[in-house]
């Protein structure tokens, strides 16, 4: 099946429904527990004007099956920190992150905004197509890939540390979830 993929930055309105499309049906209301805890899930439900705003200048990486979308990766700059109110936290927290001596926001980087493949297609190696895509398309502008996945989520964290993402901070929020940051290094910086 991966051999019939192909990965590009998503391009027009058709593209953002499509991928607005995979993310509601992979909401934790929309799945049950058993999917929730061995399949993964999405937590944000972006609307269309944020994504299409995200979407500018770097586009989110899709994967695509002729004309099925296959899975997505959100690219969302640190300027979208104040947008997404939900995210805001994250943002600050950020901000001291050291990663590799230094904290955060002395690198250039994105927040990998979301991660979801379609059901048809998890186990393919569309998940690593993602970031491959990202990495091929974005490391000439970025250092790192920096996204936090809930320790609820064990097979996100498993499949970001297949990829070559790695723990670079752990932190309980104060509603009680635990969130892993990991990190994807796109290039040195010297």
């Amino acid at each position: 099946m991966p051999d019939a993929i192909t990965y590009r930055a998503a391009t027009g309105d058709n593209d953002l429904q499509a991928i607005m499309q995979l993310q509601k049906i992979n909401l934790p209301a929309k799945i049950t527990a058993e999917e929730l805890k061995e399949q993964g899930f999405v937590t944000v439900d972006h609307d269309m004007e944020t994504l299409r705003d995200m979407n500018t200048p770097f586009g989110h990486s899709t994967a695509w099956d002729g004309n099925t979308l296959a899975g997505y990766a959100l690219v969302m700059e640190t300027r979208f920190r104040d947008r997404i109110p939900i995210l805001f936290p994250m943002f600050e927290l950020l901000d001291g992150v050291v990663c590799q001596g230094k904290p955060l926001q002395e690198w250039a980087y994105f927040v990998m905004g979301q991660v979801c493949v379609a059901k048809p297609y998890r186990g393919s190696g569309v998940f690593a197509g993602l970031y491959r895509d990202m990495q091929e398309r974005l490391s000439g502008d970025f250092d790192f890939i920096i996204t936090e996945i809930s320790t609820r989520n064990p097979r996100s964290i498993r499949a970001h540390e297949k990829v070559g993402f790695q723990n670079i901070h752990e932190y309980t929020d104060p509603w009680g979830e635990h969130w892993v940051v990991v990190a994807l290094g796109l290039r040195t910086k010297t």
